[in-house]
């Protein structure tokens, strides 16, 4: 690149501009993103500033620098490359060096940045000398030390040379200056009896102040053998000797140099001299070496000279010195005789321990490997012989391979691995993260910490895609990028420091991209302690080291390094100091009470569970048992959660029993209830234990599991992962080595603090998954959810046969067992150190855990930075469930480093104050094995934080304190989890369901400010800080603009709202949010109307007319926001704009203009559907009458939309119902009655004042179609919802349905309905059938489906409510002919088939469980329309019964054996077909019908018979029994 510059910028290359721009001073920062957007010579010739400032994100000032310079650049004449000439040997050398120097001159600026803060470079040993084989490497800009003349003769002299210029000659001048520079310094070291290296490609003059003498800079080498033929000048310079010189001068060397910045590969060429005696013994060597002239242009012959070595330089010997020289050749042989000898003699290398070496390595100094230490492998190709000694390898946590053998799952590393374990095979490109990914979604996304994850650096030779080995080169211009990123992400954001090692495994020479690799490791992990190089040959570790000592140093270097170790031994050796066995066989119980083997593959693929096994934590050495058996016990009582070794180690006797409280026996008692053969029984069951936090609810689920393991398989559910990934590992579990799947073993599932929805969500996942593979009445599965609940006793009482509470109150033989353990421990342990034990055996007493904060707290100082953390932790703990603060996190405020890695956990424990000791719950994640910390118990933190704040501080003080705190906010390791706790602590509500005591309106530490604190400002202000922190959150935003509304600050709540709607234009939650604030404002300016007492005038009521109007919009846009988004059911804004447009209708009958008159409503109505304006409103809602207008349309389509949703997917609800959230800010405790009672108030408001009592023929016949239509609704057949929700009272209904009757046409055939017309037409007539079957007034059955043909043959054009009538009125009856049949079951097959297109687009991609389809009707055993019993005929039956009482009572099959159901239902016969439900249709067709619950087909094909319900997906089948 040094002559590069010479040509004309239009052809530089990205590199070039790169050398260019270094050269004006432009930092690296800059030049490297110019490079990565590929800025070649001539984009740099048409770029401008806004390009630089734009795209490189650059300041202005070197921005303008570079366009100044690149003007400068366009305006100066290209510079043409002159190659110099000379004419003799000296003039030859002065022009190199001034051709050095001025190229130096050149280049000066170009490297000037390049080597900013390189002014203390780093030093480098020369290669081993004179050994074959060796693997060596240098590094751009180390420095040798300086040359050197003779010293002890065997000790190499060294001599230096830049040969820059020399390097671009042509082949003949290069080989005649190269064997010149070599054949002076051999004669002249042969001549003293020293061995001697010249090195090419180092620096050798010190005027050049741009480099450093003995600087490593290398030479370009386009042919070796150019180097190596050009020694065949010995022939011809020394023909008498030339055998001598030639077996004294060894071939040229080519030592790789490393440049971690360019990707140009360069050489020092190095020729080793080595002048044995027995070759030169009384000789003296004459020399007539090659010289090129340029006038003959031809390679000339010097004359002879004898040359020696003086000093660090090659001189001819004087004629006056030569007769001195010849006389003292003896001498010198003598000297050179008496080396060889020493060296020969020298005493052999004294032998490392390196066994014990290894050992200390491994373990950080301790007695056995860390049981939860993560390993990352760095490794290249290794031998056959090697891979029968990888068991050591095959017994570690290993967390990533970063493997440089292309062969390797074909016959390398990896495909040993793979016989054992279960691996994700990945390439450098794959550890990139996308800007829109999180670290927790990434970490998913790869199934990190579960299964290895294998990364092929340097292609793979067995893929199918593009992942090509490359050579070094190509490796550093396209995987160098990718590496550095990788190792990065793993170092600095996914492992802390202290959690893994990275073992260097080099079994075979030692490439480039190994040493980068070593490189990034080095710079990411801030130092080498965990680091480790293990290297059978010595040889591939020369390379290595000669690399690597210049980042850590020699001594560093070597303490961490084995080197001659052979794989065997080393395999022999760590196995001997790993926690557990190595290859140790887990069993799983089998269906014939025996026992099978668990693969360890397959335990890795079914990643999210946590197996246990029949013979769990026996593979543990009985050496980590004695070493760690205290500890175990101790984190356990202290506060710790249990794990399986508390048991095991409980069960051999190594520590005391772990108390079975009461609860376990009842959970004992519900599982072997549900393991015994039930008629009726669903294959999946549900235990719930409740517990109070602190209470021993998770003990008790995980001793259940522990005494069942030999029986039935157990497992833990792991977190993060989805209910499809879980149950299908959950069935490949059950199944696991049994051949028939209806005889297998139930396998029980732990899963801990999941909510409802998922626990029922995978209930629904397992059932479905098993469906076609069990008979029915078969237990697969016992789901145990343990949960945190503030009223476990309350949720016990819901349902007795299902729950179990686990509490603070201790029963009396509860209270006796703890107290006999309580003294032992008090024995073995330091009473502060067992706290949580000891605060759960005093029952939690309030009194008790103040008492113990109190005294906990004397003497704290309450300046220091420990304190400062306590805060921080409680306040946490207090209000975010689960909550922690990174041990990482800790040591950043604390201000702590640590230079030794193996005593880190201790020394950081040491360095808390007492009271942060007792208090502190030291967590490891057992998936990640990453430390935080927490309080012991959530009491203690309130009372903690309580206390400690006192009168004078406020904990939203210490709120806000705790958001500025900037090294905690920005510290980089572990920030997403520590943030998402910060914002949880501002914006998340509190919820019973997710094991809160209440539910709160907004973030519990909101509430405190505002109600306790009594400090709204305060609160807004936290807020405002957090909506800045977290880089203008939306969601922190609607929170604001919630809080506003609810304290009646509307302004303010506006802009919020608008804020985060902004930022999330299509979250129809935060849409719903901006509706909601127009909504309450609407309701304060009618409030302040009606305290007002004044009259209501069109210019007083026009500003809430127009926040109503606003609200309405808002609605509607949140509504189309709702209706795109697949993956979220909202419907608030249907229901909130109804409610809106009511208000509003109420408002504008208000106002004096129609208040007033003996006609205003009418006038009012006038004026809202038709052209009309009245005068007095014209000016004053002028904006408004528009919008007015449409207010009839909107109500109508939004109840029309609630309506058809809840046709789909509407609950059985009656008044004992639980309330359902169906808005997103208010609650709908009943949306039926809500239902009918807004679409009567609608009908209300636009129809005349007339009462249904007084309706009649005659003023029926006076009504408009419109008015009538009103008056429909009015009366509660305006739609489906609302004519059905009629059957609840039967009383007052008949009349009601008979009106609606009465407004309808008297012939409705003639009357050209539309379609919803005949939808609400023929659903009032089945109503009323339902509640007076001989009521003259209900149609006859064939009038119905006669109607029914006025409807658009296309089916596509057809609404929802037509396509559901006409699978209910052609379902075929017995008496049909078969003609008759046959074209009914075409019709309704043709219905249903459109009804599923639109039950899929209304369930989008929400969970079936969550949108189950709702059964209006099912098919009796009466003709016409007495064939048709809605399901409120069967509300009797479960009268008395909670909600899901009910629905398991309906699950189970219980109520379809009740006389009155059995009496008024038609049984229907069929088959099953590979798990399809099948009935006869004519002329023996097939049709098939959807089971209203997928588990309870028969596993094969079986008669059945079902009862037939209709619902909006289709007609489906109940109670299938086989026969």
């Amino acid at each position: 690149m040094a002559g590069a510059l010479n040509q004309s910028p239009e052809s530089w290359n990205e590199s070039q501009v790169s050398t260019w721009l270094r050269s004006i001073g432009v930092k690296e920062q800059y030049i490297n993103k110019i490079y990565e957007e590929e800025v070649d010579g001539r984009i740099l010739l048409a770029l401008d500033e806004n390009f630089l400032k734009t795209k490189i994100c650059m300041k202005l000032g070197p921005a303008h620098l570079i366009i100044q310079e690149r003007d400068k650049l366009k305006s100066s004449p290209k510079h043409p490359h002159n190659q110099r000439k000379v004419t003799e040997n000296k003039q030859m050398e002065e022009e190199q060096k001034g051709e050095l120097s001025n190229r130096a001159q050149k280049t000066s600026k170009a490297t000037a940045q390049e080597r900013c803060g390189q002014t203390s470079k780093e030093d480098c040993k020369p290669r081993p000398f004179d050994q074959e084989g060796t693997d060596f490497i240098y590094v751009k800009h180390r420095v040798m030390q300086p040359e050197s003349g003779a010293f002890d003769l065997i000790s190499p002299c060294h001599e230096y040379k830049s040969f820059a210029l020399a390097a671009t000659l042509d082949r003949t001048r290069l080989q005649a200056k190269f064997a010149h520079e070599v054949l002076k310094f051999a004669i002249g070291c042969m001549n003293i009896r020293s061995n001697g290296t010249i090195h090419f490609g180092v620096v050798d003059s010190k005027e050049n102040a741009d480099y450093t003498h003995g600087e490593i800079l290398g030479i370009l080498v386009q042919e070796k053998d150019i180097y190596v033929d050009a020694l065949d000048y010995i022939e011809r310079s020394i023909p008498t000797d030339s055998e001598h010189v030639r077996q004294c001068v060894r071939p040229p060397r080519f030592i790789e140099v490393m440049d971690q910045k360019g990707t140009e590969k360069r050489y020092v060429v190095e020729v080793d001299i080595v002048p044995l005696l027995s070759i030169v013994r009384n000789k003296v060597y004459a020399a007539r070496l090659p010289n090129f002239k340029e006038a003959t242009n031809k390679v000339e012959m010097e004359k002879q000279q004898i040359l020696r070595r003086v000093g660090a330089k090659t001189e001819p010997v004087n004629e006056k010195d030569l007769s001195e020289f010849y006389e003292r050749v003896k001498d010198r042989d003598t000297q050179r005789e008496e080396a060889e000898r020493s060296m020969f003699l020298c005493m052999p290398e004294s032998c490392q321990d390196l066994g014990r070496k290894l050992t200390m390595l491994m373990t950080s100094g301790k007695k056995l490997m860390e049981e939860d230490k993560w390993f990352i492998l760095v490794t290249n190709k290794l031998k056959p012989d090697d891979l029968c000694n990888v068991d050591w390898l095959l017994n570690m946590n290993v967390f990533c391979v970063f493997d440089f053998d292309p062969d390797s799952k074909v016959s390398g590393l990896c495909k040993t691995y793979l016989q054992h374990h279960t691996a994700n095979m990945h390439s450098l490109q794959t550890y990139k993260l996308s800007g829109d990914m999180s670290i927790k979604e990434f970490i998913s996304k790869l199934f990190l910490f579960d299964q290895t994850s294998w990364i092929f650096c340097n292609g793979r030779s067995d893929f199918k895609g593009n992942e090509n080995p490359c050579d070094e080169l190509t490796w550093i211009k396209t995987k160098m990028t990718f590496l550095r990123e990788s190792v990065s992400l793993i170092c600095k954001q996914i492992l802390p420091k202290g959690t893994f090692q990275v073992i260097f495994l080099l079994t075979s020479p030692v490439e480039k991209p190994l040493l980068h690799t070593f490189n990034e490791f080095f710079t990411d992990m801030e130092g080498h302690e965990d680091i480790i190089c293990i290297c059978e040959a010595a040889e591939n570790f020369q390379k290595w080291k000669s690399f690597a000592e210049g980042s850590c140093g020699t001594e560093t270097l070597d303490n961490g390094s084995v080197v001659g170790m052979t794989m065997s031994h080393i395999n022999a050796t760590v196995l001997q100091i790993q926690p557990v066995q190595a290859c140790t066989r887990k069993h799983l119980p089998v269906f014939v009470k025996g026992t099978c083997d668990l693969k360890t593959q397959v335990e890795e693929q079914l990643c999210s569970l946590e197996i246990l096994t029949v013979n769990h934590c026996e593979e543990t050495r009985e050496d980590f048992i004695n070493e760690e058996k205290k500890n175990i016990e101790q984190q356990f009582y202290h506060g710790g959660k249990v794990r399986w070794l508390n048991f095991w180690l409980a069960e051999r006797g190594f520590v005391g029993e772990v108390i079975k409280r009461d609860a376990y026996q009842e959970v004992s008692n519900l599982l072997n209830d549900a393991l015994k053969s039930n008629t009726g029984q669903s294959p999946v069951n549900i235990i719930n234990i409740y517990h109070h936090p602190g209470s021993g609810g998770s003990t008790v689920a995980r001793q259940v599991l522990w005494d069942n393991r030999k029986t039935i398989r157990c497992a833990v559910i792991k977190h993060s992962y989805s209910v499809a990934i879980v149950a299908d590992h959950a069935v490949k579990l059950r199944e696991y080595e049994e051949k028939d799947a209806q005889r297998c073993l139930p396998t029980m599932l732990l899963i801990e603090d999941s909510d409802k929805e998922y626990l029922d969500d995978l209930k629904n996942e397992l059932e479905v998954a098993i469906n076609n593979k069990i008979v029915q009445n078969l237990t697969c599965f016992i789901l145990v959810s343990c949960r945190r609940s503030h009223e476990p006793e309350t949720k016990c009482k819901e349902s007795p046969l299902m729950n179990v509470s686990v509490t603070h109150k201790l029963s009396a033989q509860e209270k006796e067992k703890f107290s006999r353990k309580r003294k032992d421990l008090e024995r073995k342990y330091d009473p502060n150190f067992i706290l949580t034990f000891v605060l759960l055996s005093e029952e939690f007493n309030e009194e008790y855990v103040t008492l113990f904060v109190e005294h906990l707290l004397q003497g704290i100082d309450h300046e220091s930075v420990t304190t400062r953390l306590i805060h921080y932790v409680a306040l946490l703990n207090t209000y975010v469930q689960d909550s922690f603060i990174s041990q990482s996190h800790c040591e950043a405020l604390l201000g702590l480093t640590f230079h030794l890695e193996r005593f880190h956990q201790h020394n950081f424990e040491q360095s808390l104050s007492p009271q942060a000791r007792l208090v502190f719950l030291h967590l490891r994640d057992e998936k990640t094995h990453i430390n935080s910390v927490s309080i012991i118990h959530p009491f203690v933190a309130k009372e903690i934080l309580h206390q400690l704040l006192g009168d004078q501080l406020t904990q939203s003080s210490l709120a806000m304190e705790l958001l500025h705190d900037k090294v905690l906010f920005e510290h980089r390791f572990g920030r997403e989890i520590y943030l998402s706790f910060l914002r949880a602590l501002f914006i998340r509500r509190a919820r019973i369901s997710k094991g809160d005591g209440y539910d709160s309106a907004f973030a519990p530490l909101i509430e405190h400010v505002c109600e306790n604190e009594k400090n709204l400002q305060k609160a807004i202000q936290l807020l405002e800080e957090a909506f800045q922190y977290f880089r203008e959150d939306p969601f922190i935003a609607q929170t604001l603009a919630r809080l506003h509304y609810t304290y009646k600050m509307f302004e303010q709540a506006e802009h919020w709202a608008e804020t985060a709607a902004k930022q999330q234009p299509y979250n129809s939650f935060i849409l719903d949010t901006k509706g909601q604030v127009y909504k309450k404002w609407f309701q304060k300016k009618c409030n302040d109307l009606e305290e007002a007492s004044i009259k209501k005038t069109p210019q007083n009521t026009a500003d809430a007319v127009e926040t109503a109007l606003k609200a309405i919009e808002c609605f509607q846009e949140c509504e189309k926001a709702a209706v795109a988004d697949m993956d979220n059911v909202n419907n608030s804004g249907f229901f909130s704009e109804v409610e809106t447009e009511c208000s509003l209708l109420k408002l504008i009958l208000s106002v004096d203009v129609f208040a007033n008159k003996l006609n205003g409503h009418s006038e009012c109505m006038k004026y809202l559907l038709t052209d009309y304006i009245p005068v007095e409103v014209k000016d004053a809602w002028e904006p408004f009458h528009d919008r007015l207008k449409k207010l009839n349309r909107a109500m109508q389509d939004a109840l029309e939309w609630i309506s058809e949703e809840l046709s789909y997917f509407q609950k059985d609800i009656g008044n004992d119902e639980e309330e359902i959230q169906v808005i997103a800010e208010e609650k709908i405790s009943n949306p039926l009655k809500w239902m009918e009672k807004t679409s009567g108030a609608y009908g209300k408001y636009f129809s005349e004042t007339i009462q249904p009592h007084e309706l009649n023929p005659e003023k029926t016949a006076q009504l408009s179609p419109f008015q009538k239509r009103m008056m429909i609704f009015k009366l509660g057949g305006g739609n489906i919802t609302s004519i059905l929700s009629t059957l609840t009272d039967q009383k007052k209904a008949v009349p009601r349905l008979e009106a609606i009757l009465s407004l309808y046409p008297s012939s409705p055939q003639r009357a050209k309905f539309g379609q919803k017309d005949i939808v609400n037409y023929i659903f009032t007539h089945i109503a009323l059938n339902c509640l007076s079957p001989q009521n003259p007034r209900v149609a006859h059955l064939k009038d119905l489906q006669a109607l029914c043909h006025q409807v658009p043959s296309d089916k596509r054009k057809c609404l929802p409510g037509v396509l559901f009538l006409i699978t209910m009125l052609f379902w075929p009856e017995d008496q049909d002919t078969d003609q008759e049949k046959e074209k009914k079951y075409e019709i309704v097959q043709s219905a249903v088939e459109h009804l599923d297109k639109y039950y899929w687009d209304k369930k989008k991609d929400i969970p079936q469980r969550k949108r189950r389809i709702y059964t209006h009707f099912f098919l009796g055993a009466g003709k016409g329309l007495l064939k048709f019993v809605h399901k409120k005929k069967f509300e009797s039956v479960t009268t008395g019964f909670t909600v899901l009482e009910k629905r398991m009572k309906w699950f189970r099959g219980e109520n379809w054996k009740n006389p009155e159901i059995v009496k008024v239902l038609k049984c229907v016969t069929g088959w099953t077909e590979d798990g399809v439900v099948y009935l006869e249709g004519p002329l023996k067709r097939k049709f098939s019908i959807m089971p209203l619950h997928k588990p309870s087909v028969p596993h094969g094909n079986e008669n059945i018979t079902f009862y037939l319900g209709f619902t909006f997906r289709g007609p489906v089948a109940c109670n299938i029994v086989v026969t």
